[in-house]
């Protein structure tokens, strides 16, 4: 193996040079097609296909608790740019990608040698993350001659909070201190305007390092544009056959801020008391950080000796290795011998099922506090804690992986808030909508510490623990969340419905609030017939679904805990709440309901997909389920690749509007086992392979956030959305969400019992086999074939006294 060398006379490892601190420009994203992704635990990058990080329009970077800790690292083979030949993840924590060269053509001065045919020499970078970022870059000569390459990587950090990289724009922004550099490591060193130091720390393979602004013109004028603040470059002398081999890694210590912290706006470098640790990380060192101590450093001086003071464990290399990919594999390995297995004779099905358990691992974060994890909503912009996602992700996958459901339940219960605080609509039993870490928050230029502006997170929380006990059976669950369970009773009743006309319904509290609070909750997806924005308070048609299906469920926990008398009020109040929507919400003129009530409680008479909730929750009558149905797969709002959240041919219509026409894989479940509830099994079994078939012509058979929703005729493919989370939550567990409608399972834990409700396998499947279905402390294998357009159910193995009830 040859070894790389520096082309400079190096000084000492251990001397600290200190070159100038970035002075980024950050690039709103618009686009990101094409971004490949790697995750594990906090910590996630985004790269284009050669694996470069560009700081362009495309959100690129290593991300870690809302902050990108690197915002540039692009590759150079003797100044030019390698060919790609092929870019692989082979695992969410793990990928490759093979380069090439180009034909490198020289000049008779150069000093790098005679040039290169093209495709002589062999790039490959190999590259894994987890508690950091570490790559491999292997250079193999298969020339005819000797070869002296020069690898060069550019890197960069800005420290931009995610919010600046989705666009918000912010009147001021921290400061860089000197970046610490030696011939093997860096320290990039942003102070926020929170007081807080964010360090991006790298050690890499000795090389000549350099600061862009140093470089001399004809250096610049070798590459190919040059991106970022440094320059490291890796010299080496390759025999034929040979390989040389480079590696560089990339960490931060970056903890989070402590509650009580961000609601004071001080600052602080270590973890206060009763805050949560997200990844359990400790600094080498953590000094206390004091605003004054911030403020104090001056002269460039004083910069580099307040820096030096806290990165010195930072200036020789990293000796441990970063994320090993065995230790993350084995992560995987757990996870999935834990979720129910399934397999068929449908390829199709399987490989989406596949990315579905593999994707939900690569969402799971650590914390909020120590000892916990949650799934994180969405990579990249929402890769943090959302209480509506996290439940209905949870509510999707929980007959294959109802430990995710504990764990959710869990978390949200521990921040439920007790306190009142209208700037962040907060109140007292009321579900987080989304919590942050980054600097932003800190700073008190977003709301979300934790933000509480979710209509409909309380009660489907509720619902969560009602469909979770259903499938284990967990009584002391039950009895330790109750408490959080009155609370949040209390909330509906109470502060959930502001006008007392018993539907309840949102207004924004303050001026950071989210206009719309449901799941729709872009300004522009709440409208009247003629197009209008519908004014808040806003009661929307799926929430009141939501409250009656939560009662109903606590009714149910009620019995089951000995409150007999409180599941009689429930049941009363549901059943009241039921007769009174139908009235408030049907539009006899169209047939169909009102997607909201306004603040004169006039109906809200745009054509959607919400009212679909409406028959997940059970609040539809009977006699109205055939209209509904109708409607929901007609040409409107049916595109043929799925459901469109707004119906075609109304004003305000867009396919590529976030929530005004496109098309979203969960709502698309949520509406299937809606239907499949209603008794329109043929319905319910369209919606499904339709969104399985968008699943196969999604790379990797991951479906995204959302996609456009264009009508689909023979020769098209779904449309991307610019910018959606791809892998996002509940779109990776639609495909298990809708293999359960398809299947008709449904749990009675608490009595023994499975219950098949008409299986329907559609025309593409034959037969599904599920294995290690638990149902409380009991499992079973299930076998489900087509005949003739019959679905049979058979019973492979079973353990304890499980009873199976198949319904025709």
């Amino acid at each position: 193996m040859a070894q790389p060398t520096t082309t400079r006379q190096r000084t000492q490892a251990a001397d600290v040079r200190w070159l100038p601190g970035p002075s980024p420009t950050i690039h709103p994203a618009t686009d990101l097609g094409g971004v490949g992704v790697l995750k594990h635990g906090n910590l996630y990058l985004l790269t284009d296909a050669f694996g470069d990080i560009h700081p362009d329009g495309r959100g690129l970077g290593l991300y870690d608790l809302d902050t990108r800790v690197l915002s540039c690292a692009v590759l150079r083979l003797n100044g030019s740019r390698p060919t790609l030949l092929r870019s692989q993840v082979s695992a969410n924590h793990e990928g490759s990608i093979q380069l090439t060269n180009p034909e490198l053509r020289r000049n008779l001065d150069d000093k790098l040698g005679e040039p290169v045919a093209r495709q002589s020499l062999s790039i490959l970078r190999h590259r894994w993350i987890g508690d950091g970022l570490g790559e491999q870059i292997t250079a193999t000569n298969f020339s005819p001659a000797e070869q002296e390459i020069a690898l060069d990587l550019e890197v960069d950090v800005d420290a931009a909070d995610i919010f600046e990289v989705r666009g918000r724009a912010r009147a001021a922004r921290g400061r860089f201190l000197d970046t610490a550099a030696t011939d093997r490591s860096l320290v990039f060193s942003y102070v926020g305007l929170d007081g807080f130091i964010r360090r991006s720390y790298l050690s890499f393979t000795p090389a000549e390092v350099t600061a862009r602004r140093d470089l001399d013109d004809a250096d610049v004028a070798l590459g190919e544009g040059g991106e970022g603040s440094i320059r490291i470059r890796w010299s080496a002398r390759i025999p034929v056959g040979a390989s040389a081999e480079v590696e560089w890694r990339l960490w931060t210590d970056l903890l989070a801020a402590g509650a009580p912290d961000i609601a004071a706006g001080g600052a602080v470098a270590a973890i206060p008391a009763g805050w949560p640790n997200p990844a359990g990380r400790t600094p080498a060192k953590a000094p206390a950080v004091t605003p004054a101590a911030v403020a104090a450093p001056r002269s460039v001086d004083d910069e580099r000796a307040f820096a030096a003071g806290h990165p010195v464990h930072a200036m020789t290399p990293r000796t441990a290795p970063i994320a090993a990919s065995e230790h993350a594999a084995e992560q995987y390995r757990i996870w999935t011998d834990r979720a129910t297995r399934v397999d068929s004779d449908g390829e199709l099905l399987d490989l989406a099922i596949q990315r579905s358990v593999a994707d939900l691992r690569l969402l799971m974060n650590d914390g909020p506090r120590p000892g916990l994890r949650y799934i994180a909503a969405g990579v990249p912009w929402f890769t943090t804690l959302f209480g509506r996602d996290a439940i209905i992700t949870a509510l999707e996958a929980l007959p294959f992986m109802p430990d995710l459901a504990v764990e959710t339940l869990r978390v949200l219960a521990d921040w439920q808030a007790t306190d009142r605080d209208p700037g962040r609509d907060m109140a007292p039993g009321k579900i987080l909508h989304e919590l942050r870490f980054g600097e932003m928050v800190r700073t008190r230029e977003i709301p979300h510490r934790p933000y509480y502006g979710s209509i409909d997170a309380t009660p489907l929380w509720l619902v969560l623990l009602g469909e979770t006990t259903r499938w284990t059976g967990d009584l002391d669950l039950v009895r330790e969340l109750w408490p959080n369970v009155l609370a949040a009773l209390a909330w509906i009743d109470a502060d959930g419905d502001i006008d007392g006309d018993g539907f309840i319904e949102y207004v924004r509290g303050g001026p950071q609030s989210l206009f719309n609070q449901g799941w729709k909750d872009s300004g522009d997806s709440i409208r009247h017939r003629d197009g209008s924005i519908a004014q808040p308070p806003t009661a929307l048609v799926e929430v009141q679904g939501y409250v009656y299906d939560a009662k109903l469920r606590v009714a149910e926990l009620a019995r089951l805990i000995d409150q007999p008398d409180l599941a009689t009020r429930l049941e009363s109040e549901a059943a009241d709440l039921r007769r009174r929507f139908d009235a408030a919400f049907w539009m006899s003129d169209v047939g169909y309901y009102a997607v909201a009530l306004d603040a004169d409680k006039r109906q809200v008479g745009s054509i959607t997909s919400n009212p679909a909730h409406g028959l997940w929750s059970g609040i539809v009558p009977e006699e109205r389920v055939a209209q509904i149905a109708e409607r929901l797969m007609g040409p409107e709002l049916d595109s043929g690749w799925g459901i469109r959240t707004y119906a075609a041919g109304q004003p305000g219509f867009n396919p590529i509007g976030y929530h005004t026409g496109s098309i979203w894989p969960h709502d698309n479940a949520l509406a299937a086992a809606g239907l499949k509830r209603a008794g329109r099994h043929d319905e319910a079994g369209r919606i499904a392979t339709r969104i399985f078939e968008a699943a196969r012509e999604s790379p990797e058979f991951r479906l995204p956030e959302l996609f456009c929703g264009f009508t689909r005729d023979p020769a098209s493919l779904p449309v991307p959305y610019p910018v959606a989370c791809s892998p996002q939550a509940w779109a990776a567990a639609a495909p298990l969400s809708l293999l359960q409608t398809m299947l008709g399972m449904h749990a009675r834990a608490a009595d023994g019992i499975l219950e098949l409700d008409r299986p329907h396998l559609p025309t593409w499947l034959g037969k599904v086999t599920v294995h290690n279905l638990r149902v409380g402390g009991q499992t079973v294998d299930l076998l489900f074939h087509r005949w003739r357009g019959t679905t049979s159910a058979e019973v492979l193995r079973r353990s304890g006294d499980l009873e199976l009830i198949i319904r025709v």
